[in-house]
């Protein structure tokens, strides 16, 4: 990976939640040629199959060792690098790691394009959404109380039922790069 395009998966990794979606989204977007959504509800609209499509993606990052606690805050917070937590996709039998595919609202989408960005890669898996309830670590509801929005976790335990039943295909950072118009 050239020292470009490490800065530029650096980046990735470093955006704040939001951010990084639409990261995600316009992923989604360009490789599959989608539109943009008809409403607020879902992320993208395949115009050519006429279908409603959610995007969600997480970044794989290696679970915390140790819980914060007064005794090691301050080491806890030095040690908040996420360059230190990274891990490559070959290593997930290594590392514990649970990435929460959340605010899936199944009735509002017909496809949910979701992944993992590994250090070196990108995963992206694919299913529809009347089958997100078979999904391991799932849950119809996020929080207490809370209808119609669920939520699943993609981690080490099930990454295998997830890349033998919705894998789609891996795009590497270089790809990435330049499907949005980077040069190397």
């Amino acid at each position: 990976m050239t020292k470009n395009i490490q800065k530029f998966r650096d980046g990735i990794f470093a955006l704040f939640t939001r951010r990084f979606g639409v990261v995600a989204e316009l992923m989604i977007e360009r490789l599959f040629k989608f539109e943009k959504s008809k409403n607020q509800f879902y992320d993208r609209y395949d115009n050519i199959n006429k279908k409603r499509v959610e995007i969600k993606f997480s970044r794989a990052l290696k679970a915390n060792e140790k819980t914060i606690t007064i005794a090691n805050i301050i080491e806890q917070i030095f040690n908040a690098n996420v360059e230190k937590r990274m891990f490559s996709s070959d290593e997930v039998k290594i590392y514990n790691f649970d990435c929460n595919i959340q605010q899936v609202k199944v009735t509002e989408f017909d496809i949910l394009y979701y992944g993992i960005f590994f250090s070196d890669k990108i995963a992206i898996f694919k299913i529809n959404s009347e089958r997100i309830v078979d999904c391991p670590d799932g849950s119809a509801y996020q929080h207490k109380g809370n209808e119609g929005e669920g939520q699943f976790h993609l981690k080490s335990e099930n990454y295998d039922y997830h890349i033998k039943n919705h894998f789609d295909r891996w795009i590497t950072y270089e790809e990435l790069h330049a499907l949005f118009g980077g040069k190397i």
